[in-house]
């Protein structure tokens, strides 16, 4: 297919024209989003790498009810409302990798408060709860 072509096919095809360039300015700014927000999206098994290598801090963003209902084995249960840099679940986390993990999305607005605290590895375990357990990966009851 070459220039003239596409010209075409996009003259016959106004709304498909404007569909496809809206999604592709969609993408874009989304990467380009994602690549200036501070702290890292992470997979189930790479989160459990940090776990046993670097001894990350496991916050886990869910309501209590949730959390006792399953959580990843050594994480911190924190209310979203009481979650900041100094609450003493990472006050003292300021060097080691810290990694957030909820059901609902709210770990996001958290990464960002810790990024601007100034905490240097921040991460934010990509789908949650859900994502870990389509991993197959357990998770353990009751209270931490």
């Amino acid at each position: 297919m070459n220039f003239e072509e596409l010209l075409a096919f996009a003259g016959r095809n106004p709304f498909l024209s404007i569909v496809f360039v809206g999604l592709t300015i969609a993408i874009v700014y989304t990467e380009i989003a994602r690549l200036f927000r501070g702290f890292a999206g992470i997979k189930p098994a790479e989160l459990t790498r940090l776990m046993n290598a670097d001894n990350a801090v496991v916050v886990d963003l869910s309501a209590g009810a949730d959390f006792e209902k399953g959580h990843i084995a050594g994480s911190r249960n924190v209310q979203v409302a009481q979650f900041g840099p100094e609450h003493k679940s990472v006050a003292e986390a300021k060097q080691k990798p810290v990694v957030l993990v909820c059901r609902t999305g709210n770990s996001t607005a958290a990464a960002k408060q810790l990024k601007k605290a100034g905490f240097e590895k921040v991460y934010v375990l990509e789908g949650g709860i859900p994502a870990w357990q389509q991993a197959e990966l357990p998770l353990v009851k009751g209270r931490a």
